[in-house]
């Protein structure tokens, strides 16, 4: 014991301040689990420029740990990185990399576990199975961190950043790459995602359920495997993302499962297969968003009811609307539809005769998919002329009698 506390000794300098002391400590094997163990409540531990092999350090006081120049944890593909197990930890400015690989533990590079008030801020995470993971934690910030895992299939990967029965967590300008997931909520109350990056992803940039009075803004989500999913939630508010590249035959820039309450406005839906899925979907408020170049724009199951879809822009894709029923109950209005024929003879701004945006091969293609090999034959133009004249089959009720002649320019 006695030669353990001199090698501490020799290995930090600590100095002390009104708010905790200050320590510096130099790269050895084990020091930063030493160190830890050996520092005050409140203390701050400034870790210099170095690499530091060590894994499975865990943090039971409230501790701000600081690299400086970017130290190098390597946790060897052993366990963790860092356990934080204490409310008001704060880990900033680390490079950690091989986190361990296991099928029945999810191990992270860091975990924050029954405690509040963390903050993981300016860190990189290179190589890890789970990147950041907070378990029942509230108050808490992750900020300004680069997540990139080698995740090559769902089954052998977790998830970028994982938040499990948390609130009141502020998710910031993260970059997160290689995952099966970018962001996963499960169980989040009150939290906000804002200017994060999630893009090549296996699974899902953006993936939660059952959570709820959540806030998702400035986003870009981009090339993930099936794009972006949110479910079995209320309440949630999707403003000015981007949901861009998402193509596979079950690719959606964004699906939607079962969410009441909601509002999606200034997102852009570009070069998705579906932009915009919705299924068992109530009275959401779709306002203000932009879809372009898509498959479909938007395909909106019969079960989704009681929604306004308002001032969007529809551009350049292949078809603007689908739908699996004959009845609509929602409301479209003051959409921009570059496929509308019509005409504006006060005008006004405003076309003088509505628009159906479900045509009778989309129609078709949602009944036989192999259809779509007669995508641009003149049969096809003839059967959708005869259907827009006289409806037969697609939704009569489903048009926006207040179509935009042009483009809606948004500030």
């Amino acid at each position: 014991m006695k030669g353990t506390f001199l090698v501490f000794l020799t290995m930090i300098a600590a100095f002390s301040t009104a708010e905790g002391r200050t320590i510096h400590v130099l790269p050895k094997p084990g020091i930063l689990q030493l160190t830890i163990n050996n520092a005050l409540p409140h203390d701050t531990i400034f870790v210099k420029a170095g690499s530091y092999p060590e894994s499975d350090i865990e943090i039971l006081k409230p501790l701000t740990l600081i690299g400086l120049d970017m130290p190098v944890i390597d946790g060897g593909h052993k366990g963790e990185i860092f356990r934080i197990l204490s409310d008001s930890v704060t880990i900033r400015g680390f490079l950690m990399q091989n986190v361990g690989y296991s099928f029945t533990q999810d191990w992270a590079g860091i975990r924050v576990e029954e405690s509040d008030y963390a903050t993981i801020e300016g860190n990189t995470l290179l190589d890890a199975y789970f990147g950041i993971y907070l378990k029942k934690a509230t108050y808490s910030t992750v900020q300004n961190n680069v997540i990139k895992g080698k995740a090559t299939n769902e089954v052998n990967s977790g998830n970028g950043i994982h938040l499990w029965y948390c609130s009141n967590v502020l998710i910031k300008g993260n970059e997160v790459t290689g995952h099966r997931d970018g962001i996963y909520f499960e169980f989040v109350e009150d939290s906000k995602i804002i200017n994060n990056n999630s893009y090549g992803n296996v699974r899902y940039g953006l993936h939660f359920m059952f959570s709820n009075k959540d806030d998702y803004i400035g986003n870009t989500f981009r090339d993930n495997g099936t794009g972006v999913a949110v479910m079995y939630s209320d309440h949630i508010i999707m403003k000015n993302n981007q949901f861009l590249d998402n193509w596979g035959t079950t690719s959606y820039g964004l699906l939607f499962k079962d969410i009441r309450d909601g509002e999606l406005s200034g997102n852009k839906f570009t070069n998705n297969t579906v932009g915009l899925f919705s299924d068992g979907c109530n009275r959401l408020k779709i306002l203000n968003n932009e879809f372009k170049n898509n498959g479909w724009a938007m395909n909106i199951f019969a079960n989704s009811m009681d929604n306004e879809f308002a001032h969007n822009n529809f551009i350049g894709n292949s078809f603007d609307l689908i739908t699996n029923s004959a009845q609509s109950t929602n409301n479209y209005h003051h959409n921009y539809w570059d496929q509308y024929t019509g005409y504006d003879l006060d005008k006004d701004g405003v076309g003088d005769v509505p628009h159906r945006p479900v045509k009778l091969f989309s129609y078709l293609i949602g009944k036989v998919p192999e259809s779509i090999i007669l995508m641009r034959s003149f049969f096809i133009d003839m059967l959708n002329i005869a259907e827009k004249v006289t409806p037969i089959f697609t939704p009569q009720s489903l048009m926006d009698e207040q179509p935009f002649m042009k483009q809606i320019i948004y500030d």
